[in-house]
C-alpha cells in the first residue's frame, strides 16, 4: 500500500516538518499493520501508532533544520530506519517500522522464562524451585477449563478447597491435620493470629529474624496481634529463659529456624525437643517456623546442618509451619501441619480467606506432593531434587562437551571446579562442589557480553568473577543448553561486528 498525504506520494519521502507527517488512519490503513490487528488488537495498534507520530513530531518541532535524530529517539526504544551516516531518516516507511518495533517490544512480557546458570538452584529472583512436569500439567488441567476446586463430586455438594492436599500431607507426614496458605509468611501470621492474639509469645531474641524484603518476624508478630517476649541474648538462649518468661498470659513458644543466615563463635540455643517438653509442662503449644520444608532424604544428606520436616514432626513440636518452594521443590505456598485442634483454629479463622491458595497453586502442590510418596521416582522428576542431586562426573563429562562445542566456534571455553548453592532463603552458607563451564571474552567487554546474553531469547544469566563468565550446567535442561550455545555464539559474533 502506498500512504499518501496531499495527494502526494509519501513513502519513500523525506519528512522535513511537522505537516508533512501522515495523519495516524493513513498509517493504520499500512497493511504490513494488518498481522499486528489480528494478534494484539486495534487500539493497541492505534495507539502505538500516536506514540510514534507524536514522538516525531516533537522532534520536528524541537529541531527543525537540525541534523535528524539517531535511531533511538523516537519513543527512545525503538528503531525507525537508517539513512546515510548513521542518521535516522524520517518518512512513512521508517514510522511503520518504528510502529512495529514498539508493537514487538510492548509485546514482551514483564515476566519471562530465563535460562538460570548462575549455579544458584533456588534463586529467589528468578522464581525460586522450577515445577516438575507433573506439576505443570495439573496447573493446565485446572486453569483450561472449570475445575472441582470447592466443589465434592462424591457428594454432589460443596466441598473444602484445600481438601485434597491436606489428606496427602497428612499421609506423607502421618500427621493429624494440616492447611495451606499462599506462603510461609502468611502461614507464621496465621498461627501467631488464631491461637495467639492478645497473649504473648516468647523467642529468642537470636531468632527475631528477617525473611526478605524487608519483612521481619516481630513486624509479623504485631500484625497478628500476637505479643512479643524476647527472652536470651542475640548469640546465646537457655531453657531457663524460657521457662522465667512463661506467666499467665502466654499463649505459645515460638521457635524460628534461622534458615537465611548462620551464627557462629559463641552461640548457643535451645533444641526443639527441650522446648516442647517445656511447653507441654505448662500446657502451652510450641509452634515452629521451619522456613525451608526438606522432605528428601538424599537432600538431607548433602544439606546436613538443615533440619528437616520429620525431624520438626519428632522434636513433638505441635504447629509446623514450612514453604512450599525452597527445599520441597513445588509451588509458592505456606503449609501447616500439627495438632487437628490447632490446625482447626487456623482453618477457621477470618484470616484464611485473605492468605488461601488458588486452584492453580493448590494443583501444582497436590502433583508434587504426590511424587513424593514415592521418593525414588521423586528425585527423579522434581527440578530441585534433579539439580542439586546431579552426578558430579555426569556434570564434569557434559561441560567439557558443550565447551568443546563452543571451541567449534572459536569460543575459548574450559571447565573448571566450582561451587553450587541452594539460595533462596534456604542452608545458607552452604555450598556444593560443582562444575562449571568457564568462557573467556577474550578482547570482548564482559559486559557487554552479559548484556548481549541477557537480551537474547530467552535470556541467559551467568555469574562472572576475574573477567570470566561461568555457567553452571546442573540447572540448564538439554533444551536450554542449545540455546546458551547458540546464545554465546550469536553473542560474541554481534559483538565481534556489530554492525
Amino acid at each position: 500500500m502506498i500512504l499518501r498525504t496531499q495527494d502526494k506520494d509519501v513513502m519513500g519521502m523525506t519528512i522535513e516538518r511537522p505537516r508533512d507527517l501522515p495523519k495516524v488512519d493513513e498509517l493504520l490503513r499500512d497493511s504490513r499493520l494488518n498481522n499486528a490487528k489480528e494478534t494484539m488488537g486495534y487500539v493497541p495498534v492505534r495507539e502505538a501508532v500516536r506514540g510514534i507520530l507524536d514522538a516525531a513530531r516533537q522532534f520536528l518541532v524541537e529541531n527543525g533544520d537540525k541534523p535528524h535524530p539517531d535511531a533511538a529517539y523516537i519513543d527512545r526504544a525503538v528503531q525507525a530506519g537508517h539513512g546515510a551516516g548513521g542518521n535516522l531518516l524520517l518518512s512513512a516507511q521508517s514510522l511503520i517500522t518504528a510502529v512495529l518495533q514498539k508493537l514487538d517490544t510492548e509485546a514482551i512480557p514483564g515476566i519471562r522464562k530465563v535460562i538460570n546458570a548462575t549455579g544458584a538452584i533456588l534463586h529467589t529472583n528468578l522464581g525460586r524451585a522450577p515445577l516438575a512436569k507433573q506439576a505443570l500439567a495439573a496447573v493446565r488441567r485446572s486453569s483450561e477449563g472449570y475445575a472441582s476446586l470447592e466443589f465434592d463430586l462424591e457428594e454432589n455438594r460443596r466441598g473444602q478447597r484445600t481438601s485434597s492436599v491436606e489428606t496427602l500431607l497428612c499421609r506423607l507426614f502421618a500427621i493429624e491435620a494440616a492447611t495451606v496458605v499462599n506462603n510461609n509468611a502468611a502461614a507464621v501470621m496465621l498461627a501467631l493470629s488464631a491461637l495467639c492474639r492478645g497473649r504473648e509469645v516468647i523467642v529468642s531474641r537470636g531468632e527475631l529474624v528477617e525473611i526478605g524484603g524487608r519483612f521481619r518476624i516481630p513486624e509479623i508478630m504485631e500484625e497478628s496481634g500476637a505479643i512479643l517476649r524476647e527472652v536470651g541474648t542475640t548469640n546465646k538462649t537457655h531453657l531457663d529463659d524460657y521457662e522465667s518468661a512463661i506467666g499467665d498470659s502466654t499463649a505459645a513458644l515460638l521457635k524460628v529456624h534461622r534458615s537465611n543466615f548462620r551464627m557462629s563463635g559463641f552461640t548457643g540455643n535451645v533444641v526443639e525437643f527441650k522446648l516442647s517438653e517445656l511447653a507441654h509442662r505448662h500446657g502451652l503449644p510450641l509452634i515452629y517456623d521451619l522456613g525451608s520444608g526438606l522432605i528428601s532424604a538424599e537432600l538431607s544428606s548433602l544439606l546436613t546442618d538443615e533440619p528437616t520436616v520429620h525431624a520438626a514432626l519428632t522434636s513433638g513440636a505441635d504447629v509446623i509451619c514450612f514453604s512450599g518452594d525452597k527445599l520441597l521443590g513445588g509451588p509458592q505456598a505456606g503449609i501447616i501441619i500439627g495438632r487437628a485442634d490447632l490446625v482447626g483454629k487456623m482453618a477457621a479463622h477470618p484470616l484464611m480467606r485473605a492468605f488461601r491458595c488458588d486452584k492453580m497453586t493448590l494443583a501444582a502442590l497436590e502433583a508434587t506432593l504426590t511424587l513424593y510418596l514415592d521418593p525414588d521416582r521423586a528425585k527423579e522428576e522434581i527440578p530441585l531434587l534433579v539439580s542439586a542431586l546431579y552426578d558430579s562426573a555426569a556434570l564434569r563429562e557434559r561441560t567439557e562437551k558443550t565447551a568443546a562445542a563452543l571451541a567449534q566456534h572459536g569460543i575459548g571455553a574450559q571447565t573448571i571446579s566450582s561451587a553450587m548453592i541452594m539460595g533462596g532463603g534456604a542452608a545458607p552458607e552452604v555450598t556444593v562442589d560443582s562444575w562449571a563451564l568457564a568462557v573467556n571474552p577474550g578482547t570482548l567487554p564482559i559486559f557487554s557480553l552479559e548484556t548481549r546474553l541477557r537480551a537474547f531469547d530467552p535470556p541467559v544469566l551467568c555469574r562472572t568473577t576475574h573477567d570470566t563468565l561461568l555457567f553452571d550446567l546442573r540447572t540448564v535442561s538439554e533444551e536450554e543448553e542449545r540455546l546458551l550455545i547458540f546464545a554465546l555464539v550469536d553473542a560474541f559474533d554481534r559483538e565481534a561486528d556489530p554492525l
